[in-house]
């Protein structure tokens, strides 16, 4: 089997209200959906959606290295030889995962469907039951995020993620605000996206938490801070999460050489996709850390591909994986009984793929063939 042809598509996705953290704020979701073809007629899909805070790349840059670097190099080879495929692109571009998570997935779409298989049983099996994710909460209003806590409870949800980080005293109001809506009923993670600026902010920020006993907090560092962690987790008794601090291999190794984090928070887009993921996540098994699989608010297309990493693997306790739900149009058809995501053994990604609703929702849109 041969890729022969790449359709590459830049979208931007519709969101129900904004999306607010602590550098930024969305009210659309911008994207990269990419068709791929093969000369055996199975067509797979993948999708990246960048993030400059974190991988240093935007829809723009991941366009241009999708066409030419990444997809020049693939293009002609055969998709379901996934360690070749990254070892071309790695050739090709240093860094740029959130590109190279487009190409991935794609091509473990193919796989699945050309094998007649769920891509989690491509890595080795599923664990029992279905993914459930927690609700998450932009930087909002402390009154609002509580009306919203209540809301999320009669939704079915059992988890609240809560985004902070611009405002530090505010912050404190907010956690309080929600626990005080929902009592002890749900869990609330906190995630600070690295808005507290510093060791010493972040040190009293936890402090001033631990009464409303948040599950975790995650990056409340600087990215280049790793080794700010290990400070951290000295100073207080709260479980730490490393996100924008964990991209590759190296970072976890700094993070277990230094045990500062009790999780780590994969997502595609940072390590390049299913395959790279999957390999961090063995890494994190071996020394006992516990991972949670998160998204950058994506379709339906990279939800699917993240959840079935998350059933594959057991040290993968946590999945963030709710952009579909916060989109009022999709690209794809991943459903969820809230709070659990339906996953089914149907091969690839699972899911079916509108091309019509790609056509109206693309901005620009490049073919390239063998």
């Amino acid at each position: 089997m041969r890729i022969f042809k790449v359709d590459v598509h830049m979208i931007e996705l519709p969101l129900n209200e904004p999306f607010i953290i602590s550098y930024a704020s969305y009210d659309k979701m911008p994207a990269i959906i990419i068709k791929m073809y093969t000369d055996q007629g199975i067509i797979g899909y993948g999708e990246s959606v960048p993030d400059e805070h974190v991988t240093g790349e935007s829809v723009h840059s991941v366009f241009d290295a999708l066409k030419y670097q990444l997809i020049p190099a693939i293009i002609g080879k055969d998709p379901c030889n996934i360690m070749e495929i990254h070892d071309l692109m790695n050739a090709a571009l240093v860094g740029n995962g959130a590109a190279k998570a487009a190409v991935d997935i794609a091509c473990y779409d193919i796989l699945g469907k050309a094998s007649n298989l769920p891509i989690y049983s491509l890595l080795g099996g599923r664990k029992k039951g279905q993914p459930m994710i927690p609700e998450v909460f932009s930087i909002l209003e402390p009154d609002v995020l509580a009306k919203k806590a209540i809301q999320a409870r009669n939704n079915g949800y059992k988890e609240i993620k809560m985004k902070l980080g611009i405002d530090s005293e505010k912050d404190v109001t907010r956690v309080k605000a929600v626990r005080e809506a929902i009592g002890e009923d749900l869990l609330i993670r906190v995630d600070v996206n690295q808005g507290w600026g510093s060791f010493q902010k972040a040190k009293q920020m936890i402090k001033k938490l631990e009464p409303f006993n948040v599950t975790w907090v995650e990056q409340p560092i600087p990215q280049m801070d790793l080794s700010m962690f290990q400070r951290l987790q000295e100073s207080s008794s709260t479980p730490l999460m490393a996100d924008e601090s964990l991209i590759n291999a190296q970072h976890l190794r700094t993070l277990v050489e230094h045990q500062s984090v009790d999780y780590i928070n994969i997502k595609l887009m940072k390590s390049g996709g299913i395959y790279p993921a999957y390999q961090l996540a063995t890494q994190a098994e071996l020394f006992g850390i516990h991972c949670q699989i998160g998204s950058m608010v994506e379709s339906s297309i990279a939800s699917a591909a993240g959840f079935h990493v998350a059933l594959a693997k057991k040290n993968i306790v946590s999945t963030e994986i709710s952009g579909p739900t916060k989109f009022t149009k999709d690209v794809g058809d991943l459903t969820y009984s809230l709070p659990y995501a339906n996953i089914t053994s149907k091969p690839g990604l699972g899911i079916n793929v509108d091309d019509d609703v790609i056509k109206e929702l693309t901005t620009r849109s490049e073919e390239m063939m063998l």
